[in-house]
């Protein structure tokens, strides 16, 4: 502890922030839009078709194995529900993006900014596995120009 550590600011802890209530407003807004841009649906109902997408979206983002610190659906490398309904989220995802900017213009701008967050630590992460191999890659030649030395 030095003289100073009085009088300097003291860090706090990273919070960490439960995004899902957020993640599932924006999803809801999203298939909202969608329906009733696609199946004419009006108000808050849905179709059958998007209401049991929707139903298994909001179920399986609670059992999301990242629990609080899940990052968004979009950006997601492990899905949690299967490949067909995957792909038909990620299609209303992808469509409704203009929409979503024009009705929600907040909410799309958070939300684009988060995906950007994701993709930034995903860039790092890749990042620190390529520096890592590459260092055993040169610690290996080194080793090896050694062994030729000595022999």
């Amino acid at each position: 502890m030095s003289i100073f550590s009085r009088f300097l600011p003291k860090k706090k802890p990273v919070e960490i922030k439960n995004n899902i209530p957020k993640e599932k407003a924006n999803i809801r807004k999203a298939f909202g839009i969608y329906c009733h841009s696609h199946h004419g649906t009006s108000g808050d109902k849905l179709c059958p078709k998007c209401t049991a997408l929707l139903a298994t979206v909001m179920t399986k983002m609670n059992r999301c194995p990242y629990g609080i610190t899940k990052p968004i659906c979009d950006r997601c490398e492990r899905p949690c529900f299967g490949a067909k309904q995957t792909q038909e989220f990620l299609k209303i995802m992808d469509s409704t993006s203009k929409r979503m900017f024009l009705r929600h213009p907040m909410m799309s701008v958070k939300h684009k900014l988060a995906s950007m967050g994701v993709d930034y630590a995903k860039h790092q992460q890749q990042k620190k596995l390529d520096d890592k191999v590459k260092a055993k890659e040169k610690a290996a030649k080194e080793r090896a120009k050694e062994r030729k030395g000595k022999k």
